[in-house]
């Protein structure tokens, strides 16, 4: 269940991360509401979740996997580029992700 929250916390990030893109620095309604909005649910479940991982772990997660979806939908939506080290980067951060998942026991399995 904690891994679950989680993912949301992710997506909540994400969305809310993309919609501050969206919102032009605030400028446009919609999107700036959504960015708060999608912002206290991701630090409301990241809080939760708090509550099962070292937040050191939980944070690296949470930001490690915002960091890589972000980058992601800035180049699929936003026409971004990304340069290969800027791949390399996050594969590692992916990678590091990995090894806190497969191998630490400060995380429930």
């Amino acid at each position: 269940m904690p891994y679950l929250v989680l993912a949301l916390a992710v997506l909540a990030e994400t969305i809310g991360t993309t919609a501050l893109q969206a919102s032009q620095q605030f400028t446009r309604l919609w999107p700036s509401l959504l960015t708060v909005a999608a912002y206290a649910a991701a630090f409301y479940l990241l809080a939760w979740v708090l509550r099962f991982f070292p937040v050191g772990v939980a944070y690296a997660m949470w930001s490690g996997l915002g960091i890589v979806f972000i980058a992601l939908i800035g180049f699929a939506v936003f026409g971004q580029k990304l340069d290969w080290p800027a791949v390399l980067g996050m594969a590692m951060i992916l990678g590091g992700i990995l090894v806190i998942h497969l191998f630490s026991t400060a995380t429930p399995h």
